[in-house]
């Protein structure tokens, strides 16, 4: 066996130029997935990071039916017993009306978003507050945070102005409050409050007539890998309630759904890629193959069997599987390495969640060693075709 593996090497090595172009077919196929999947799946991931981060934390609780009517620090401190969980804190939305004068103009803006937040479980809970931009987050019950869009659609808003807030309450009468901006939220890929007004929790229950309730509650964990667990161990312990939780995940699902989708066909396409790098190794193999044609006949004639000849061609294929899913995978990880200390971000605003997938970093390294492999075959049952007399004739 050993005398082939050196004829292999030797065979290969002695055509360099051929060998280089077969591991860089290999190569680039690797760093073809390697870079979708830093791309493709780090803006995913970065989504649901930014969802969970903002809007759901890692489990997100809501009632069936209407609003949660149990009291805020009961849930709070039921979950915040738990130890995996660091946070909890409730929300509770509707859709409002602004107005405000600007330059001695009256602006008006309709069905906007507006969310209520406890200002001081909301910021261990969430990183919204971080998206402040100017000014600060909600601090009293007559402060209201505008996110970007909606400051924009107002003149341009700023900190400092005032601006009326109507909401139909529970009995379908207008209430209107005042407010004075206290800041602008601008959160990257617009995930957060962009589109939105925050206020006060209890200014928002006092303007929809509901005291005590409450729309939803985001629960955050140190581990967000408990979610499911913490959940299900919610729910068993409410079972008489008409509680609903739900991960980021699944919460999100509407939104999410179609980006999977597309983050599979990208996968596809990817592999369709190392295919053809597959087909790049045959014809080279081939090549490789014409040109010994005349070793191949020495080695027939001094008794090589077509076995022999069959396996130094695929250990050929193997070398080159080897040198070629080496480099490529060592060249994937410089590119995620980058991407993930430079802080890269899609469309100059959203940073990707770039993540080592160690699992999917292994699997295309091997599968592209076997490819090469069996793109190997053909070439080498070829080669075992060649007839010593004919073969030695050929050149």
């Amino acid at each position: 066996m050993d005398y082939r593996i050196k004829l292999a090497k030797r065979m290969l090595f002695n055509q360099k130029g051929s060998m280089i172009g077969a591991v860089l077919a290999v190569t680039i196929g690797i760093l073809v997935i390697h870079v979708n999947f830093v791309i493709f799946q780090g803006l995913y991931d970065a989504i649901v990071r930014d969802i969970s981060e903002y809007s759901t934390g890692d489990v997100i609780v809501t009632d069936e039916f209407d609003f949660i009517d149990k009291s805020d620090q009961s849930l709070v401190r039921w979950f915040e017993r738990i130890p995996v969980v660091e946070a909890a804190t409730p929300r509770l939305s509707s859709t409002a009306e602004m107005n405000m004068t600007k330059n001695g103009k009256l602006i008006e803006e309709s069905r906007i978003p507006l969310v209520g937040i406890d200002p001081f479980n909301d910021v261990r809970a969430s990183t919204a507050h971080e998206t402040v931009s100017d000014g600060s987050y909600v601090f009293s019950r007559n402060s209201i945070v505008l996110g970007s869009n909606v400051a924009r659609d107002l003149g341009g808003a700023q900190v400092g102005d005032n601006v009326k807030v109507l909401v139909v309450d529970r009995q379908g009468e207008d209430q209107i409050r005042r407010f004075i901006v206290t800041g602008i939220a601008d959160s990257p890929g617009g995930s957060g409050f962009d589109y939105s007004g925050v206020i006060h929790i209890d200014t928002l229950r006092d303007m929809m007539n509901r005291p005590g309730d409450t729309g939803s509650f985001m629960v955050k964990l140190y581990d967000d890998s408990k979610a499911l667990e913490v959940k299900e161990f919610f729910l068993r312990s409410f079972p008489n309630e008409d509680f609903i939780a739900e991960t980021t995940e699944e919460a999100s699902e509407a939104q999410l759904e179609g980006f999977r989708s597309g983050i599979a066909m990208i996968n596809i396409i990817g592999y369709f890629g190392m295919m053809a790098s597959a087909f790049a190794i045959v014809t080279i193999q081939m090549m490789l193959v014409n040109g010994k044609t005349r070793e191949i006949g020495v080695m027939r004639s001094i008794g090589a069997k077509r076995k022999d000849i069959l396996i130094i061609f695929i250990f050929q294929g193997m070398i080159i599987g080897a040198i070629g899913a080496g480099v490529g995978t060592a060249a994937g990880l410089g590119y995620t390495v980058y991407a993930k200390e430079s802080k890269m971000s899609f469309n100059g605003s959203l940073v990707l969640e770039v993540n080592y997938n160690w699992e999917k970093i292994i699997q295309t390294a091997l599968m592209s060693f076997i490819l090469a492999i069996i793109a190997s075959l053909y070439p080498s049952y070829r080669a075992t075709k060649l007839l010593p007399v004919e073969a030695m004739r050929s050149v």
